[in-house]
Parts: structure tokens; sequence; C-alpha cells
């Protein structure tokens, strides 16, 4: 049995999507597993055992591309899969399989898919209020009994003590300590970002020379971090667009703590089975919450939360703005 999934552009979905490869796994046990994914993705589908490999995929959101998806499809006929199961809703998502002539081609029936699916789900959102459901589940068929959430496999991402040292010396830091990690960035929008005013006094009350704390995020958070970092008067190391994907993901595996927006490095820290404690504010955690027994979620659950936006509509940011650090340190 050889399948290729078509992977979700953003990090976090791309870890909700695991439990789906595992359980496709079980289900059979000779089983390849390709990956389409957009190369920022790909260091964390291969820190995955469940995938035999990834694919590229160059196409950037929004970017129809047809003559482009077709070529591709096209090439990946030598592959001879047996199976697609395509995880993004949208019609340009489900080219490629077609155009590979994968005989079984699955998904959501998103935007009317009609020929290019040839086995469509249609979604019960109440049935399944949770994301990594809602994957796991195009591993059965449509009118097959749903597995509840707590039965489903956790994400699992591997980290070697070796890959954690190298990723530090690599960085030029120290080998031997447990810090606090801070992900203070959402690559969403301001809207599920914890002021850095919060972050900096929470990086000042946790820092000490047993527990240095290194903040980590992208590029975009290059300047966020430096930020955090003044206000907390030195307390804290920003990283934030000094490293890699694989060395964040090592950065964290070492971590004694992790505190973070709801972002990918939330499922991250997760899947890395590390002290997580989880910031909600515009998203919800009914919705994508860390799967791990080790993570924490701290909300205020006000009555305009979740709104799903990228900047609060209403302007005042009291979801996250009225999440205090003395909150935050009570979950400790």
């Amino acid at each position: 049995m050889k399948t290729l999934i078509v992977a979700p552009s953003w990090i976090g979905d791309t870890i909700l999507a695991q439990p789906l490869f595992t359980r496709l796994h079980q289900q059979h046990p000779s089983l390849s597993l390709d990956v389409l994914a957009p190369v920022w993705s790909a260091p964390l589908l291969a820190r995955m055992p469940e995938v035999r490999r990834v694919v590229d995929n160059p196409f950037a959101h929004g970017d129809f591309g047809f003559l482009a998806r077709r070529r591709l499809g096209r090439a990946l006929r030598i592959e001879a899969y047996d199976m697609a199961i395509v995880l993004p809703n949208s019609w340009k998502s489900a080219l490629v399989p077609f155009f590979a002539d994968i005989p079984l081609r699955i998904g959501y029936v998103g935007e009317s898919r009609i020929g290019l699916l040839n086995s469509r789900h249609t979604l019960d959102p109440a049935a399944f209020p949770q994301l990594v459901q809602r994957y796991a589940r195009l591993a059965d068929a449509s009118d097959a009994i749903p597995v509840p959430p707590a039965e489903l496999p956790q994400p699992q991402l591997n980290s070697t003590s070796a890959q954690q040292q190298a990723a530090r010396r690599s960085l030029g830091l120290p080998v031997d300590v447990l810090p606090a990690v801070l992900c203070p960035g959402a690559e969403f929008g301001p809207a599920k970002r914890w002021p850095a005013r919060h972050f900096a006094e929470l990086a000042h009350r946790l820092a000490s020379e047993q527990l240095p704390v290194w903040l980590v995020g992208s590029d975009k958070d290059r300047s966020l971090g430096e930020e955090i970092v003044r206000m907390a008067k030195g307390a804290a190391l920003n990283l934030c667009g000094q490293t890699t994907l694989e060395q964040a993901v090592d950065l964290i595996a070492g971590a004694r703590l992790v505190v973070s927006n709801d972002s990918g490095l939330m499922h991250v820290a997760a899947a890395l089975n590390r002290p997580l404690l989880a910031l909600y504010g515009s998203s919800s955690p009914t919705y994508t919450p860390p799967l791990s027994s080790r993570a924490k979620i701290v909300t205020l659950n006000t009555d305009c939360s979740p709104c799903f936006k990228r900047i609060c509509p209403l302007g005042h940011f009291k979801c996250l703005d009225g999440l205090t650090p003395d909150m935050v340190l009570k979950y400790l």
C-alpha cells in the first residue's frame, strides 16, 4: 500500500495530522507513506517515523498554478500510489493526486471537489470538534464509528540528545542547562499573541542561573523578541530568527518548561512532550488543543472569545491583555 498525503500549510496543522499517519500504519502494516508538503514543514515531517519521504509542494498559499500542478501530478505517476488523502479543503489541493492517476482519492467535500475526489466525506463539526479528529477520520470509511479523541494516538516528534546538543553548540548555547523556552510569536496574527510586556515580566520572574530563559520563534518574531528582552532588562536571550526549524525543535525538546501562544511551536512542544503552558485568546482550545498530557491550557474564556480573528474586532485584546503573568504563574 503506497499512500500520498496532501498536507496542510500550517506547521501546527501538520503536527495534528500525525495521528492520521499513525492510524494508517496501524491499518496497513506494509504502508509506505509520502507527504506532499511545503518546504517549511519538511523538517517536522522528517522527525515523524511514519513518513517515508516528503514531496516538495512548491505552491504558495493562494497560488493556483494549474499547469504546474498538472506537471507535478504527472511526474508522480511513476510512484504508482494506491491512495491519496487530501487534508486541505480547497479545490486546487486535490489536483495533484488527480493528475497522478491515484485510484483512491479521499477528502472532505470542501469546495465541491466532485471528480477530483472519488471518496468524499461530509464534515459534521459537532461530531468532530477537534481538527485532529477531522484528519484522523479520513483513515476510515465515512460510515465508521468515530474514534474518541482520547483514543487517538498523540503526535510525537523525534529529537535525540545528540541532536539537542548539536543544536546548542551551533548556536553557542550551554549544553548543560534546562531552560524555560518562551514562544512569543503566532503566524496567524496579533489577536493570538500574548502581549510583549507580559512575556517580559514572566521572563524576568522566571530567569535564574539555574533556569535561563530563551525566546524561540521565526525571523518574523525577531523584533518582538528584541522588545521582550529590552522590557525584561536582559532577563531573556532572543533566539527568534536565529534558528532553523530543526534547531527550534531540538531547543524545545531540551526545555524544562515551554510557554507559548497558540502557534505551530506550541504544537511542537506538545509533540515533544515538554511541560507546556498554552496561552489561548482569539482561538479555541476546543478546536486545536495541544495534544499532550503535560500541557496546561491557560485562557480567560472571555465572552468575546474565540473570535478566530487576526486582529481583535473590538479593539481591546481583552482575552490576552487581561491574562496577567500572575495568572500564568499559578499554573506552574
